[in-house]
């Protein structure tokens, strides 16, 4: 790509839309390149209550507003990976898999992952009964007994969380006393469903099939202990441990510690020039969204003068300043007052508004078949696909009277102009994090689709076996779009493969079959199963391996 932007930041999480808020507005070019979701870790935070000035949201509402903050004043987004970049010349390149762009300046604001503690038995039985998500998967341990493995501030959060939904929460703290605030600590003391033991470990899970005995270890006086939930019973165990920073991936040229965190000075800059990280992938005391934010303003005007001084050395004409986005106020102010409007329906005005733009570019249309039972669910898809029929004539939806060759009903079966099928199907009413999905799953059978690495299309191409991909989800997962989007990406190259999305909550024969205690959960050809956030190379790995 020719274009040249005065900033990229790779990452949208909070320090990253943080910056690209500070950037942006200063009337600067600036790209925002984003794998997964919008959002980054806190968007798995249900209730966000110590952020100055809001009293309670969302993880998802706090960055929804980010990113429209962002959209407003001019900032591009992209979904991409990013492969690989060259960083030490003044014009720097990141190569990805939509392309290669050019800039004068980067943010690192790659976040974090949830750290696993290697324990016996942790790998084996992740997604029977080993969780990190307690969103995403806590309702599938609905009246059991639920162990949380932490003593930090996303542990206690997530064990108050989880006693919606277990019987009973044992706090498992390997320190002697909780590592966060103690007005948090003190409200897990005070809940009579909530035990607490320090200075205690897990070292063991096991189970048939799925989790239902671990043992523990007092790590001040060596004594260890069992919990058993009996023949036919099973547990959870969330783990709440901390997190390992994105970096292994990145050049060795930037600095990092031995952990793998970023080093930078007090403006956020690393070791390289015009080379900026920002949030929970930086040294730093205290991961929160507040610091995060704080880490991007701080790194985006810091970048300013930098971006500047390389106009003025490079001669770059001012043309490629970036402009307001007027128009884009203007849709954005519409959607917040429309979204205030009382509605039954599935699609909210900003999905709307979304969706309209995803259509103008369809190179095709798109033919939905409804497959339907006398279920409520049946119903459900009925209406959703009635609304979203409404807004274009680019789709067209047919609820066939003769039999298909779905087997699991109902079902939204995505086809192509003329009506044959592209292999991927949506078992429920693609919404919550879900419709994102649903509209690539659109774009992508309508044509021109996503882009991808060559390499990786190449070897979708080469599958010249049926494969049947099934995709177990619960729409309040943000981890599971991910893999949806990857499994279906691969059908829509292949009359090979079929991906299915499903919607646990309504198939709860698939859940007891597979033994899902947890989302995303992909199993391939009814055999073999994989728990587990998964992109389109990893996808690619296991159905040719």
């Amino acid at each position: 790509m020719n274009e040249l932007y005065d900033l990229i930041i790779v990452g949208a999480g909070p320090a990253g839309l943080s910056a690209a808020i500070y950037m942006a507005r200063a009337k600067y070019r600036v790209l925002v390149l984003e794998k997964d979701k919008i959002g980054g870790q806190i968007t798995i935070t249900s209730e966000v209550v110590n952020y100055p000035g809001i009293e309670i949201t969302s993880g998802n509402e706090l960055t929804d507003g980010m990113k429209r903050q962002a959209d407003t004043f001019g900032a591009e987004f992209v979904n991409a990976e990013v492969l690989d970049m060259e960083l030490e010349s003044d014009i720097k390149i990141l190569h990805t898999t939509k392309g290669n762009y050019k800039t004068l300046g980067v943010i690192l604001a790659v976040g974090a992952n949830p750290r696993k503690l290697g324990f016996k038995g942790e790998k084996e039985f992740q997604g029977r009964g080993v969780a990190y998500c307690a969103t995403c998967d806590g309702e599938f341990f609905t009246g059991m007994e639920v162990f949380v493995i932490g003593g930090g501030f996303a542990a206690v959060e997530e064990g108050i969380f989880l006693t919606k939904y277990a019987s009973h929460v044992t706090m498992i703290v390997r320190e002697d006393d909780f590592t966060c605030a103690k007005k948090v600590a003190d409200e897990v003391k005070g809940k009579d469903n909530i035990t607490v033991h320090y200075n205690t470990e897990v070292i063991e899970v096991s189970g048939e099939g799925m989790v239902s005995f671990a043992k523990f270890k007092n790590n001040q006086t060596g004594e260890e202990w069992t919990y058993e939930a009996g023949a036919d019973g099973a547990f959870g165990v969330f783990v709440f441990a901390g997190y390992v920073p994105n970096t292994k991936w990145l050049p060795s040229i930037i600095e990092k510690d031995e952990q793998g965190y970023i080093v930078t000075d007090s403006n956020q800059k690393t070791n390289l020039d015009g080379v900026f990280a920002a949030g929970d992938v930086c040294v730093k005391n205290l991961r929160q969204v507040v610091t995060a934010v704080s880490d991007g303003a701080t790194a985006a005007t810091s970048l300013e003068k930098y971006v500047s001084d390389m106009h003025h050395k490079l001669k770059i004409p001012e043309l490629v300043v970036n402009r307001q986005n007027h128009e884009r106020v203007k849709q954005v102010k519409e959607s917040v007052v429309s979204s205030g409007d009382s509605s039954n329906g599935f699609l909210s005005a900003e999905i709307k508004q979304q969706l309209s733009g995803v259509f103008a570019r369809f190179e095709n249309k798109v033919v939905l078949k409804a497959w339907l039972d006398d279920s409520s669910l049946s119903g459900e898809i009925r209406g959703f696909l009635e609304e979203l029929s409404e807004l274009t004539d680019q789709i067209t939806v047919i609820v066939p009277k003769e039999e298909g060759t779905q087997q699991l009903l109902p079902s939204i079966e995505v086809c192509y102009h003329d009506g044959k099928s592209s292999g991927i199907s949506f078992h429920g009413v693609p919404g919550g994090h879900e419709i994102n999905s649903f509209i690539i799953a659109l774009y992508n059978v309508a044509g021109p689709g996503q882009e991808i690495d060559a390499q990786i299309k190449e070897k979708i191409k080469g599958i010249d076996k049926l494969i049947n991909i099934k995709i177990m989800v619960s729409l309040s997962c943000t981890m599971c779009p991910e893999t949806v989007m990857a499994a279906q990406k691969a059908a829509s190259l292949s009359e090979h493969i079929e991906a299915e999305m499903i919607d646990l909550m309504h198939f709860p024969e698939l859940k007891k079959k597979y033994q899902v205690m947890s989302v995303p959960c992909m199993v391939i050809n009814d055999e073999e199963v994989h728990f587990g956030k998964k992109g389109i190379e990893e996808v690619v790995s296991i159905l040719t391996s």
